[in-house]
């Protein structure tokens, strides 16, 4: 039985009690960083720029990123391969995505978007109006939140 009571062992205790506030005001703000990171990737698509790409995907080896039935591996082919080169190819683009959902678990989350895609093919004024499903994987670093991987389908809307 203790008999005393010690002030800096009371604190520390206080403050491990408190802890499950912390939590949830820490999971508040990731969720809003992690929208921010969507939010930039989603203007990355539409100005055909790498440059958030580069800024928030993880880029490890052997990523692997989906669309619609098709792959590109590793960060570097998704931008030069994919990103960058749909300035040339469509005109117009609108990248929507909305209704996102967060999910954290420690150092890892994920997020479940609606996406809608509308553009116009320079090539042959086809229209595109897709909608669809997107889902990001993240990765907690010493540099704040990074996309390990993503995965979107979508199809025309009829």
């Amino acid at each position: 039985m203790i008999t005393h009571r010690n002030p800096v062992l009371t604190l520390l205790l206080l403050a491990v009690l408190a802890a499950p506030g912390a939590v949830f005001a820490s999971e508040a703000e990731d969720s809003v960083a992690l929208k921010a990171i969507i939010a930039a990737i989603e203007s990355g698509w539409e100005n055909a720029d790498g440059t958030p790409f580069y800024t928030h995907f993880l880029g490890q080896d052997g990523a692997r990123f989906f669309e619609s039935g098709g792959q590109n591996t590793g960060l570097k082919d998704l931008v030069e391969h994919h990103v960058e080169p749909e300035g040339d190819v469509l005109d117009g683009l609108d990248l929507e995505f909305s209704n996102i959902e967060t999910h954290i678990d420690g150092d890892f989350a994920w997020a479940l978007a609606d996406v809608m895609v509308s553009a116009t093919v320079k090539k042959d004024g086809r229209k595109i109006h897709n909608r669809g499903y997107e889902t990001f994987l993240f990765r907690r670093t010493a540099d704040g939140w990074k996309v390990i991987h993503t995965h979107s389908s979508t199809r025309p809307v009829r």
